[in-house]
C-alpha cells in the first residue's frame, strides 16, 4: 500500500497540471483504503472506530466502511468477478458471421449516476485490457428531430473508460447508465477471472435465468433504480425498459428468456453449431431502442421502444414472440446476425439467407409458413422459372428465397438429410468459399460491405457445395432458377453490386458436379412447399 502511495505522489507531481488533480484524488484514495484489511475494500481492520471512519475522504469509501461497521453493507451485484468472453469479432472469423455478437456481454448490475465513481479492480493480467463502458440505453433523438434522422444513427452511444489494478476514479458525463465490464480476448479459456467491486454503488440488479426465478424477475423490475433492466439467458441477453417487462411479462421472467433461448438455439440447430459443437458462450444482445422499428446492427438487434411504432408489446410478451409475426420479426433480425459472409450472403442476398433461418424458427414453433401465405412458390415460378431469368433479378426477395427453402423441405422429407443445411453451413466454416475464376478461398467477414466481390463467384460455390453436401445432383433445380444464367447485371443490395457470369464459369460448374457421379432428386423440387 505505501508503495502505491508513494508511487501516486510521485505521479501528482510530474504529471500535466490538467491530470495532477486525478492523481491527487487517487493518493487520496489509496489513503482511504489504509482502514481496510485489503485494497478490496471488502472489510475493515480491527480495532477501526467510527471517528476513524468519518475521517475517510471519498464519499464511497466512507459510506462502505460505515455499513461494513454496523454489519449492513450488501455486496451483492458491488462486488463481483468476471470471466473473459471471446472477442466477437474473432467469433465472427471463426463462424464466418461478422461481428454482431455482444460487446456487453459482463453485466454488472451496477447503476452510474453523472459524477465521479470509484471503481476497486484486482487480477488484470498485464497482457490483458479491461474497461468500464456505460451505454445510452435512454438515448433519443434531438428535439424536433425525426427519430429516424438522429444525427447521431441508431447506434448504442457510450462512455468508456480503461481499468487498471487497483483504484480507478472514473467520471460519468453527458449521460447516466448502468454499467458492463469489457472484457474480451481471443483465448477466453486461458484468462483468468478479474475481479471488481464498486464500492457503495447504487444497485440495478439483473436477471439470469440459470440461478434466478420469477420472484426474482419481479423483484429486479419493482426496485430497478434505472429505467432500463438486464436479463440473460444461455444464448439472449436483453436491455428492455423496466416498465414494459412490468407491463408485458411481470411473473413470466423465465418464460420470457427461455422462449428468446429457444428462438436463438433453432437457428444455431440449422445452423450446424449444435452438431458440430460450436455453440458459443456469447450472448446475442436484444436492446430497446428509440430511432426505428426493428433492426440488426453491429451490436446485435434492437427494438422501438415508443410510439408510434412501438414494438415493446410483440417482443416482451412471452407468447407473442413465439407466435405470429412477432416470431418472424425477432427471427429475422437475428438470422442478419448469423449470415455467413460471403458464403451465404453474397450480393442480392441481404433479406434472404436470413429468412432461412427465419423460416426454420417460425415453422418449428407451428407458425404459419410466410411463403404459403403470400403465395411466393406460385409467385416465384411464374416470375423466375417461367421468364427464365436469375433469381436475383426478381424484386421480390420473398421469391428469391423460394429455392433456398426449397432445399429444406426436400432434404428434410424425400431427400432423407434433415441435417443438410447445418451440414452445408459446417463445410463453408471448415472449407471457405472458392473463387472459380483463381480457386482462392475467402475467409472475409464483417457488415453489409463486406461480401464479395462478384456475386457469381459465391453462388456457384454455393450450388457445388449444396450437391456435395446433400450427395445430389442439383443441377437442373438450380438451373431452374437461373443460377446459371449467363450474362451481366447491376443491382443494389444494401450497397452496389454488379453479376457476371461467363459460359466457362457455368460449364466448369457442371462439369465438376457432373464428376461426383451422383443421382438425381427423387421428386421436382421446384414443385415443393409447405
Amino acid at each position: 500500500m505505501r508503495k502505491n502511495l508513494l508511487l501516486l505522489i510521485y505521479l501528482a507531481c510530474t504529471l500535466p497540471v490538467a491530470q495532477a488533480q486525478s492523481a491527487k484524488e487517487l493518493a487520496a484514495a489509496y489513503a482511504d483504503l489504509s482502514l481496510f484489511e485489503t485494497p478490496m475494500a471488502l472489510s475493515l481492520k480491527k480495532g477501526i472506530k467510527k471517528g476513524d471512519i468519518e475521517k475517510i475522504k471519498n464519499d464511497q469509501l466512507r459510506e462502505t466502511a460505515r455499513l461494513l461497521f454496523t454489519k449492513q453493507y450488501n455486496t451483492k451485484y458491488r462486488m463481483a468477478s468476471y470471466e473473459a468472453y471471446l472477442t466477437p469479432s474473432t467469433l465472427g472469423q471463426q463462424l464466418m458471421i461478422g461481428d454482431g455478437y455482444s460487446k456487453y456481454e459482463n453485466i454488472t448490475g451496477i447503476y452510474l449516476p453523472i459524477g465521479k465513481h470509484i471503481v476497486l479492480v484486482d487480477h488484470i493480467a498485464q497482457d490483458k485490457e479491461v474497461n468500464l463502458v456505460i451505454p445510452n440505453w435512454n438515448r433519443r433523438a434531438p428535439e424536433g428531430i425525426e427519430p429516424t434522422k438522429d444525427p447521431a444513427g441508431w447506434g448504442i452511444v457510450k462512455q468508456q473508460f480503461s481499468l487498471h489494478n487497483g483504484v480507478n476514479i472514473i467520471e460519468v458525463k453527458d449521460f447516466d447508465g448502468l454499467a458492463y465490464l469489457d472484457y474480451f480476448t481471443d483465448t477466453p479459456e486461458e484468462a483468468k477471472p478479474v475481479q471488481v467491486h464498486f464500492p457503495a454503488s447504487l444497485i440495478n440488479g439483473y436477471f439470469d435465468i440459470a440461478m434466478h426465478n420469477n420472484t426474482d424477475w419481479n423483484n429486479l423490475i419493482n426496485n430497478a433504480v434505472y429505467p432500463i433492466i438486464d436479463a440473460k439467458g444461455k444464448h439472449i441477453q436483453i436491455a428492455y425498459p423496466a416498465a414494459d417487462c412490468k407491463t408485458y411479462a411481470y411473473n413470466r421472467g423465465v418464460e420470457l428468456i427461455s422462449n428468446y433461448d429457444s428462438l436463438v438455439y433453432r437457428q444455431h440447430r440449422v445452423m450446424g453449431l449444435v452438431k458440430y459443437n460450436k455453440v458459443p458462450n456469447n450472448h446475442i444482445l436484444a436492446r430497446v431502442n428509440y430511432n426505428y422499428y426493428m433492426f440488426r446492427d453491429g451490436d446485435g438487434v434492437a427494438y422501438m421502444g415508443t410510439e408510434p411504432g412501438n414494438a415493446m408489446p410483440l417482443v416482451v410478451d412471452p407468447d407473442r414472440v413465439i407466435s405470429g409475426d412477432p416470431c418472424w420479426g425477432f427471427s429475422h433480425e437475428v438470422g442478419h446476425v448469423h449470415q455467413l459472409r460471403p458464403a451465404f450472403n453474397w450480393g442480392g442476398l441481404g433479406e434472404v439467407s436470413n429468412n432461412v433461418f427465419t423460416m426454420y424458427v417460425t415453422t418449428s414453433f407451428g407458425v404459419e409458413s410466410r411463403l404459403w401465405g403470400q403465395d411466393n412458390y406460385q409467385k416465384a415460378r411464374d416470375s423466375i422459372i417461367n421468364r427464365k431469368i436469375s433469381y436475383l433479378q426478381d424484386d421480390d426477395v420473398f421469391n428469391r428465397l423460394v429455392p433456398f427453402w426449397q432445399l429444406q423441405l426436400y432434404f428434410s422429407g424425400a431427400g432423407g438429410n434433415p441435417d443438410f443445411y447445418p451440414d452445408l453451413f459446417e463445410a463453408f466454416r471448415t472449407e471457405g468459399t472458392g473463387d472459380h475464376a483463381s480457386g482462392r478461398r475467402s475467409r472475409r467477414t464483417g457488415g453489409w460491405g463486406d461480401r464479395g466481390s462478384n456475386p457469381a463467384q459465391y453462388q456457384l460455390t454455393f450450388v457445388k457445395t449444396a450437391c456435395k453436401i446433400g450427395k445430389v445432383d442439383l443441377t437442373e433445380f438450380f438451373d431452374q432458377y437461373g443460377f446459371f444464367y449467363v450474362g451481366d447485371f447491376d443491382y443494389n443490395d444494401y450497397g452496389n453490386y454488379s453479376y457476371s457470369m461467363t459460359q466457362e464459369m457455368v460449364d466448369t460448374c457442371k462439369a465438376e458436379i457432373k464428376a461426383m457421379n451422383l443421382p438425381k432428386p427423387t421428386v421436382d423440387i421446384s414443385k415443393l412447399s409447405d
